[in-house]
């Protein structure tokens, strides 16, 4: 009887210890209200939640990235497990890495937040009438600020044209895009933006909008979306599902309860 208590009580720490262990999700946004639905699901544990209801015990962990080239490269490395980034930069990736374990999969649209192109020069009113100087900032040559600006210019220059604004392009992390329109001291007088530095750099007076990403794609379109490699998710096939489980619940709690989704989106944007 001794040795089957023993044996029993053995089992039961056996379970326990399986019970409680965590399996780490490494996983990559960046700033701006963009990435809202992710901050949501953080502050109120979605993806450990819907994770529990497939069986599953996990820890995620947020790094921060800016700009797509950045993620991108973290999720080809290994770095992170799964990131959030523009469109364009995913295919990039699925376009490299395809028909290995590394190849891009999309998981789950994050957002269509429209983008809006800003000028600091009042006598601006398009993209032509900015100087032979004067640059336009974004956070990436690959972000989908640069293949909304590519569009625009075929459909003003026609096919093969996409490149008619690249001299013009600089890459700057969002904060220093800001700094650069608002303070006016530097080269940059146009900058993509993304939410919610769209609304401080308009709310300044010191810009008006010249362009938005639904000029170059005809309508709303998705923005961010979220991606791991084949490898990732062959090694944790039900991870895909319970991420997008996470998001349609952080997307209902953004709906119908904004003015939570503002404290927390003004909380984490800070951090």
């Amino acid at each position: 009887m001794k040795q089957f208590l023993r044996a029993a009580i053995a089992v039961l720490a056996l379970g326990v210890g399986t019970a409680q262990a965590q399996t780490p999700v490494k996983i990559g946004i960046g700033f701006g209200v963009g990435f809202l639905p992710f901050y949501v699901a953080e502050e109120m544990h979605l993806i450990e939640k819907h994770a529990t209801a497939a069986g599953l015990s996990v820890t995620p962990t947020y790094s921060r990235f800016s700009g797509s080239g950045a993620m991108q490269d973290a999720v080809l490395s290994g770095a992170i497990d799964m990131g959030v980034y523009g469109i364009g930069a995913m295919l990039i990736a699925w376009d490299k890495a395809h028909g290995t374990p590394n190849q891009i999969i999309g998981i789950a649209g994050v957002n269509s937040t429209p983008l809006v192109l800003v000028t600091n020069k009042p006598e601006v009113k398009d993209i032509n009438d900015l100087g032979d100087g004067d640059k336009i900032a974004m956070p990436a040559l690959i972000s989908p600020q640069m293949y909304a600006l590519q569009l625009i210019a075929e459909k003003r220059f026609g096919a093969g044209k996409h490149d008619s604004y690249r001299t013009k392009v600089v890459a700057l992390p969002h904060p220093e895009s800001v700094n650069s329109l608002l303070t006016g001291a530097t080269e940059v007088k146009a900058y993509f933006s993304t939410p919610p530095f769209t609304k401080i750099v308009l709310d300044s007076g010191k810009t008006h909008a010249i362009a938005t990403s639904e000029d170059a794609f005809g309508g709303r379109s998705t923005f961010l979306a979220l991606a791991a490699t084949k490898r990732y998710l062959d090694a944790n096939p039900k991870m895909a599902a319970v991420m997008v489980a996470a998001l349609e619940e952080a997307g209902d709690i953004i709906r119908n309860h904004p003015d939570q989704a503002t404290a927390i989106s003004a909380w984490k944007s800070a951090v």
